[in-house]
């Protein structure tokens, strides 16, 4: 888990400079398979009920800085209400 919080370190210190693909590893590990079919996005399911989704893109080969601000405070929310640690 050491390359998912190193990540999410990074995501914490430079948010504009996020590989996608980074992006997506760290939401496949903290809210599983994300759905997608046939567009750019990437959707995952969160556990809670007000807008239960993440909803990332790749913008060539980069993540979009306001949704690495989204996801990091969807693990905040995770750690905070689901005893979930990241």
């Amino acid at each position: 888990m050491s390359r998912i919080d190193d990540i999410i370190d990074e995501m914490k210190t430079n948010p504009a400079n996020i590989r996608f693909t980074d992006l997506c590893k760290v939401c496949d590990y903290y809210f599983g398979k994300h759905r997608q079919r046939g567009s750019s996005h990437r959707i995952y399911k969160t556990p809670w009920k007000a807008d239960p989704r993440i909803n990332i893109q790749n913008n060539k080969g980069k993540a979009k800085v306001y949704q690495v601000k989204q996801v990091l405070i969807a693990l905040d929310k995770l750690e905070e209400n689901y005893d979930i640690k990241k």
